[in-house]
């Protein structure tokens, strides 16, 4: 499942290769992903000029002349720019531009493409409900997120309607950095701990930014993101050595997930 890091460089992507950009047609194989009718989604957006992309959370949010562009991929897939004859095999809606070039859009599982209508975006619910991206929060204002809650640091982490973009994908080494327990309470949580996890959740998603994102995701022209398995640190790394302490990672059912941690860095 792509999360803020993936979604950060396809919005910098969209935002480098689309901008300016007129739609002239659009072709939906999917309606079941639109939150509107076929008929209202294509009069909505078609002959508008793409604008600015932003990310929210783990979608991406496009202003159009027209309203506004949203898309969600779910579990994962596709956001591809390619000469129209050169459509890929799997696509659920494409956009054509009056250059010749298409989006193409596809979903390894459900995923979501709205359309909303100029000045609705508060209104829009799915979007509405996220907290703040989870880049964007100063140590303050996290300080001011986890105050008086009383919950698991991960289960706080992974809810989207607190703090938005942190997944499964990205927790395990996030939670390693700063060295905690999945299952430690936050009311437990000294201001060291809060300012070292912060800092952790900066320096996780920007090394992945830097190398284009994970690795099994495509970006805008088809090609792989440079963040693999070589550079986690604990994440799915069962068996193997702690970079730190060298003991061995553990996998721990934790809750209703399930976590990768280093027993001596991360103890109760």
């Amino acid at each position: 499942m792509p999360e803020l890091p993936e979604i950060f460089c396809r919005a910098r992507e969209m935002n480098e290769s689309l901008r300016e950009r007129v739609i002239t047609s659009i072709e939906v194989k999917q309606p079941q992903c639109l939150n509107v009718s076929v008929e209202a989604f294509e009069a909505g957006l078609l002959g508008s000029r793409i604008d600015d992309t932003h990310q929210q959370g783990k979608w991406l949010v496009t202003d159009t002349s027209q309203g506004h562009l949203l898309i969600n991929l779910g579990m994962g897939g596709e956001l591809l720019l390619v000469e129209r004859h050169a459509l890929p095999e799997k696509w659920r809606i494409r956009f054509d531009f009056e250059d010749g070039l298409t989006l193409a859009i596809n979903f390894w599982w459900f995923g979501n493409v709205h359309y909303v209508e100029p000045g609705g975006l508060a209104n829009h619910t799915m979007t509405a409900k996220l907290g703040p991206n989870a880049m964007d929060v100063t140590v303050d204002e996290f300080h001011a997120l986890l105050a008086g809650r009383r919950g698991r640091i991960k289960s706080f982490l992974l809810d989207q309607s607190k703090i938005a973009g942190i997944g499964n994908a990205y927790i395990h080494d996030i939670l390693f950095r700063a060295g905690l327990h999945p299952l430690r309470s936050i009311s437990t949580l000294q201001d060291q701990d809060i300012d070292l996890l912060h800092q952790s959740i900066q320096d996780e998603f920007r090394r992945s930014i830097a190398k284009g994102a994970a690795n099994y995701e495509l970006n805008l022209l088809g090609a792989r993101g440079g963040f693999g398995a070589q550079d986690l640190l604990v994440g799915y790394r069962e068996g193997k050595s702690c970079p730190v302490c060298h003991a061995l990672i553990e996998k721990q059912k934790t809750g209703s997930t399930t976590s990768y941690i280093c027993p001596q860095c991360q103890a109760m």
